[in-house]
């Protein structure tokens, strides 16, 4: 006997994007196959943009360029065997690129008052719902703003923006193919808010008043180019300019300033928009004339049995007037009272105190006298005993450098000889560079050390540093050598070392940290900045650099944390790098609202369930629904990858209970279920009919089919459902055929037909764009036939 043929590979469903190409295969066991394929119950001979390809065993059925017409059931028969397949052709919602592009690169700017309309065109199948957001929100509808969509486009229009209307805006188009996501960027700009207040009084004296203030916390948009500064004298009306500050400098000093005079301050931010609201202080009114301040605390220039010489500067405070001389105090060491060294003002600021008691510690301090009277006491100088000198401390021992690099010198040295009970009690470092006689104190060291840092040096800097001890008796002999600074690092331009283990794009879970560590190289040191969205990093973030990397930290995830970051890399000298990544924060779904079920067609249910609130944050989130029989059975897959809120079961027994059951879904996992209380019934019904004796004129009672309701036009949107009927009698019952273009109707799935005693019914779930053309009912039975012809139109993509 002759081997039959089997498969060896039987057609897979293929889902495809419209415009791709598209291919179904199948390999049979016998190379003498004479294949034949077709699509939805008809037999393909030949179609647009379909090519029938043989290869030995294999046949392949191939579509160029996938289009609505391709979608459908296609059937291979060769020889003995069958196989069947579905081809789903996806047509998600588009935007063309080149506005996709200038969209969401280029931020959208207007002024304040003025009206924006942002207009997005898309295409893809229908319906496409559309969803405008801003900061996760959806909008609708308010006083000044209005979401307009229609089936080719959606509109959002401002009639009046003002800065609260800044910020990030998301489109989201979303159709059963899938989700098409748009970020925006609205910048409106404005005047500035004022200055950032209270206005504080820095200085108030008899002759000048300085006031301070905050720049605005809101700068419209547009940098504040400066200040301007007025001022109103209490009890008249008019304002006068005082002047103006650049936007660096936020104080200003007046000396317009008269006695007995209150005054009022104001201050306005002005950018290239105009001028701010004003910034107003209380009243102020000048201080009196003020005595000095407190000077430094004295030196101690010499010291002998019976006297110390001492030595002080002028205060940095002199008051209001010029300064006359100086009240000189001494005491005992301690002791808390302080006595006069002399019964006038000093006008000198140095001084030989006489007539004091040999080997005894001394402390002393000074107080400035003018025209107000006596300022604040310095704080006391540095003990000294009133004795002859002794020797001073010797040369420090084996001054050296140790160390050097670009901008710095590191000295050891040893501890001097000790002399006569002289001890040290600290060392003082000076430095002078080579082109300079004059030497310049850098530092004053404690007794225990042995090495210092002398810093702020250029590189290649040559100077000579000195060091000497100090005792009570003074300074010792000063220890001197010649030191370098370090030739310049090389300079190497900053580069940001990205390598496998830094993504460009994070999906985090709320909750958990974001932790991204970036290493780097450049001389000098770079600087190192963070940016979201172009705009500097929220508060929560943590950002730490050393040791040639950066880390940016976030400990707990929100979602308003999603968004571009940008680290950037500067060294001073224009040269700069940039490294950008998305971080996408997501989470396992919420889940969907309440479920409702509807009977729309006889013998089915229609379940419809609100969106899960996690549809605002996620855009990859679908839908399964599941069904069981009975309160304790098994639940099944009914449906999965459900983009939308609706779906229709059509194997419905009736009789039988149902329990239907909603899952939201996204890459993390799936939410908890929502499901029915009640279950679904649709209840067995009993066919009434009476018989009504007819009186006929022969003996042969069949009659050939007639319709008494004829089909009749219909026009329909796009994504809705429709219903065309009639109503047809004879005898025998006349079977009843739908078609479509010629195309019989009745094992396509798409479509669901019943006869009701007569009464014939065609739904189509769903129609789309293809469902369009003439539909014909056929009646026949054994007497004869009849037809009846309608069009369906839709309206829409």
């Amino acid at each position: 006997s002759v081997p039959r043929c089997y498969l060896n590979k039987q057609l897979a469903t293929v889902r495809v994007l419209k415009g791709d190409p598209a291919e179904l295969s199948c390999t049979v066991s016998k190379d003498n196959v004479t294949g034949t394929w077709f699509k939805d119950g008809l037999k393909l001979t030949s179609m647009d943009g379909v090519v029938f390809e043989k290869k030995g065993l294999v046949h392949k059925l191939i579509i160029n360029k996938a289009g609505d017409i391709h979608a459908g059931k296609y059937r291979f028969e060769g020889g003995d065997v069958k196989t069947e397949a579905s081809i789903f052709v996806e047509d998600p919602p588009q935007v063309d690129k080149v506005l996709l592009k200038n969209l969401t690169s280029v931020p959208t700017v207007a002024k304040a008052g003025e009206g924006v309309k942002l207009r997005i065109p898309f295409e893809g199948r229908g319906p496409i719902r559309a969803t405008w957001l801003k900061d996760r929100m959806e909008l609708g509808d308010d006083t000044r703003i209005r979401v307009d969509k229609t089936d080719t486009c959606t509109t959002l229009s401002i009639s009046s923006c003002d800065r609260r209307d800044c910020g990030d805006y998301k489109v989201r188009l979303k159709n059963d193919s899938g989700v098409l996501e748009i970020n925006l960027k609205l910048v409106v700009i404005d005047k500035p808010q004022p200055p950032a207040g209270p206005i504080k009084i820095v200085e108030s004296s008899a002759n000048n008043i300085t006031i301070q203030w905050k720049p605005p916390k809101d700068d419209g948009g547009k940098p504040v180019q400066r200040y301007l500064v007025e001022r109103q004298q209490v009890g008249r009306n008019d304002w006068e300019t005082l002047g103006e500050t650049p936007r660096s400098c936020t104080s200003f000093t007046t000396s317009k300033v008269e006695e007995e005079m209150s005054y009022y301050f104001r201050v306005r931010a002005i950018n290239a928009e105009g001028a701010s609201d004003a910034l107003e202080s209380g009243e102020v009114k000048p201080a009196g004339k003020a005595s000095p301040g407190a000077p430094d605390p004295p030196e101690i220039i010499s010291a002998s049995r019976d006297t110390i010489t001492i030595s002080w500067k002028a205060p940095r405070k002199t008051g209001t007037s010029q300064i006359m001389g100086y009240i000189v105090q001494k005491r005992k060491k301690g002791t808390v009272t302080w006595l006069p060294v002399t019964n006038v003002p000093v006008k000198d600021k140095k001084l030989k105190v006489t007539s004091l008691k040999k080997g005894v510690q001394y402390e002393f301090r000074v107080a400035a006298v003018n025209a107000a009277g006596t300022g604040q006491p310095s704080d006391p100088s540095e003990p000294a005993f009133a004795r002859d000198p002794t020797k001073s401390p010797g040369q420090v021992q084996d001054l050296k450098v140790s160390s050097s690099d670009s901008t710095s010198v590191t000295l050891t040295w040893n501890k001097p000889e000790v002399q006569d009970g002289n001890d040290v009690k600290g060392y003082e470092v000076e430095m002078r560079p080579c082109n300079s006689l004059s030497w310049t104190k850098c530092f004053t060291l404690p007794a225990e050390s042995t090495s210092c840092r002398v810093q702020g040096l250029r590189a290649g800097e040559k100077l000579f540093l000195r060091l000497r001890a100090l005792s009570d008796c003074g300074p010792g002999e000063a220890s001197e050598l010649e030191a370098c600074a370090g030739a310049a690092a090389p300079v190497v331009p900053p580069r940001l070392l990205i390598d496998d283990t830094v993504k460009n794009f994070l999906v985090i879970k709320a909750g958990n940290p974001i932790r991204v560590k970036i290493p780097f190289e450049g001389s000098p040191e770079p600087v190192v900045t963070w940016l979201k969205d172009g705009l500097p990093l929220p508060s929560r973030a943590a950002v730490s650099t050393e040791d040639g990397s950066t880390q940016l930290l976030l400990r707990a995830a929100e979602f308003s944390d999603s968004g571009t970051y940008t680290v950037e890399l500067g060294n001073g000298q224009g040269k700069r790098e940039t490294f950008s990544f998305q971080v996408q924060i997501t989470d396992i779904p919420q889940p969907p609202g309440a479920i409702r079920l509807e009977e729309n067609v006889p013998s089915t249910v229609t379940v419809t369930w609100d969106p899960s609130a996690s549809e605002q944050w996620e855009k990859n989130l679908y839908y399964t629904i599941l069904k069981r029989e009975s309160q304790k059975g098994v639940w099944h897959v009914l449906g999965d990858l459900i983009y939308n809120n609706k779906f229709t079961f059509t194997r419905v027994v009736p009789g039988r209970d149902y329990y239907f059951r909603v899952v939201a879904k996204n890459d993390l996992g799936a939410s908890d279920p929502s499901e029915t209380v009640q279950p679904w019934r649709i209840r067995k019904t009993k066919a009434e009919f009476r018989l009504r004796a007819q009186t006929y004129r022969g003996v042969n009672q069949n009659q050939p089919p007639r319709f008494l309701v004829p089909l009749k036009p219909h026009v329909v949107v796009t994504g809705s459902e429709c219903h065309m009927s009639c109503a047809v009698g004879g005898h025998p019952p006349p079977k009843v055929t739908w078609y479509k273009d010629s195309r019989d109707l009745s094992r396509d799935p798409n479509y669901f037909c019943t006869n009701d005693f007569g009464v014939c019914s065609l739904v189509v779930l769903g129609v789309t764009k293809q469902d369009e053309g003439e539909y014909m009912v056929e009646a026949s039975n054994e007497v004869g036939r009849a037809f009846s012809k309608a069009f369906l139109a839709i309206k829409g993509n």
